[in-house]
């Protein structure tokens, strides 16, 4: 088995997720279900075609949850080394085309948010600075062109 990176936080976000799809979210749709039925003719109750897509959906995604909480390998960016960038460290970077700093976490994909600053390890530019050290410049290719950083601090 594969075994999947993952933050404290991280864990304990997808983990609140799956206990409010299991605790919440089915029996709202079981209820959902059984009104539609009570309506009659199934053949064409759109409420009741909705109501078994979302069962669908939430059986895919507890799977899914249950699978990668199975499978975390936590790990606490606090015991990470600070010398060169690997998963879970936080990192300051300057844009070197416009002085701008950006701080980010490197985490898995499904921790990762822009706007809370954190970027999957496995986007470009996640995948671009892993293994860097403090002063390395960081060359990315984007769709608007490209990009050049230079890697300020490993927090």
């Amino acid at each position: 088995m594969e075994r999947i990176p993952i933050t404290r936080d991280g864990y304990d976000r997808l983990k609140k997720e799956l206990e409010h799809l299991q605790q919440v979210e089915r029996p709202q749709n079981i209820k959902a279900i059984e009104e539609a039925r009570a309506h009659g003719d199934l053949s064409e109750n759109a409420e009741f075609e909705a109501a078994k897509d979302r069962q669908g959906f939430i059986e895919g995604r507890i799977g899914e949850l249950g699978y990668k909480l199975a499978n975390a390998d936590i790990i606490d960016p606090d015991t990470l080394p600070r010398d060169y960038v690997v998963f879970g460290c936080t990192v300051l970077l300057e844009n070197i085309d416009n002085e701008e700093n950006v701080k980010y976490q490197l985490v898995g994909s499904d921790e990762s948010c822009v706007e809370e600053g954190r970027i999957s390890v496995s986007s470009p530019l996640g995948r671009a600075i892993v293994g860097k050290k403090p002063g390395d410049e960081i060359k990315l290719q984007t769709p608007g062109g490209k990009r050049f950083y230079e890697l300020v601090e490993i927090l």
